[in-house]
This record gives structure tokens, C-alpha cells and sequence, in this order.
């Protein structure tokens, strides 16, 4: 359907049939760009919303964060993570894009990716669990889930320092490619 689209565009503008040449790497910038909007924005809200949200609210509210929306927004989380690196990859081979910002920020993505999936998913797994468990014996949470939030929460807190200079890295490579 897009690529119908960008025929008509074209030829409404005059110019020659859009072709995949064109149409492949348009398609992975856009799946790149929303995942990558999904992916930052999640990072954001975690960081900037839900971590203070977590510090000064009740036991019984955490406990409901953690087994109900927590799931949920690390499902996102991970895996427009995994979208946007695979389609950063491929729109690199596609577009032939390798100037040294988008190497430079396709470097702090992966860091950020390898972030995602190796230490916050897994840790963030323990602590529903450990959530769950101390929900329904009604018990508190064993001491040791305070060492894998942590953990989590080290790493996210990287991943948000790391989108800094990713942003602007990977923003220069299309606004000035000269670097």
C-alpha cells in the first residue's frame, strides 16, 4: 500500500516511478523512527515518571505497578527495542548510511539494546515474580529482589544517560552528514 502511495506521489510530482531502491529504506527509517519513539519514550517514562512514582507511593500500590502494568510496559519496551535495532541495521545496509555519527550512535543504541535485553528484562522478570509470590502468600518480598531492581534500575538509568549523546548522534547523521 505505501509503496502504491509513494507511486502516486511521484507521479502527481512529475517524477519517474519510486522504486524499491527508494521504498525499502523509507520503510525501514519509518518502522526505525516509531520504534525508536516507542522504545526512548518507555525509557523516559520509567526514568523520569514511574522510578519517583515507585518512591513515594504505598506497598499495595507497588505491588499492583509491578504485577500489572510493569509486564506490560517492558513487553513494549524490549521489544520496539529489538525492532528499532534491527531496523537501524538494515536501513544502514539498505541506504548505504555509514558516516561516523550514525556509527558513533548505532554504537550507543546497541549498548543501550544489550542494556535492555541482558540486565533490565531479566532482573525486571525476578522482581514480578518475587512480587507475585510475596502477593499471593501475603508475605513481604524476600530481601534479595531489592538487588535485582537495582540492578534494573542501574541499568535503565545508563540507558537514559547513553540517550543523550545517541539522539544527537544519530540526529547528525541525517541533519549533518558531513560528520
Amino acid at each position: 500500500m505505501a509503496f502504491f502511495a509513494f507511486q502516486l506521489v511521484g507521479h502527481a510530482m512529475g517524477e519517474s516511478m519510486v522504486g524499491s531502491e527508494t521504498v525499502v529504506p523509507l520503510l525501514f527509517r519509518w518502522v526505525h523512527f516509531v520504534a525508536g519513539v516507542t522504545w526512548i519514550g518507555l525509557l523516559y517514562y520509567f526514568n523520569l515518571v514511574q522510578v519517583p512514582f515507585m518512591r513515594e507511593t504505598d506497598a499495595a500500590t507497588k505491588g499492583g505497578v509491578v504485577l500489572k502494568l510493569l509486564p506490560r510496559a517492558l513487553w513494549w519496551f524490549r521489544w520496539s527495542a529489538l525492532a528499532t535495532v534491527l531496523a537501524g541495521f538494515a536501513l544502514m545496509i539498505t541506504a548505504g548510511i555509514r558516516n561516523m555519527a550514525i556509527m558513533i550512535g548505532a554504537t550507543l543504541g546497541l549498548i543501550m539494546f544489550l542494556n535492555v535485553w541482558l540486565i533490565i528484562w531479566p532482573n525486571q522478570k525476578v522482581v514480578i515474580r518475587m512480587t507475585g509470590d510475596a502477593t499471593a502468600t501475603k508475605t513481604p518480598p524476600p530481601p534479595e529482589m531489592a538487588k535485582h531492581a537495582r540492578r534494573a534500575y542501574i541499568a535503565s538509568r545508563t540507558n537514559f544517560y547513553l540517550s543523550f549523546p545517541m539522539l544527537l548522534f544519530m540526529g547528525m547523521s541525517a541533519h549533518f552528514p558531513q560528520f
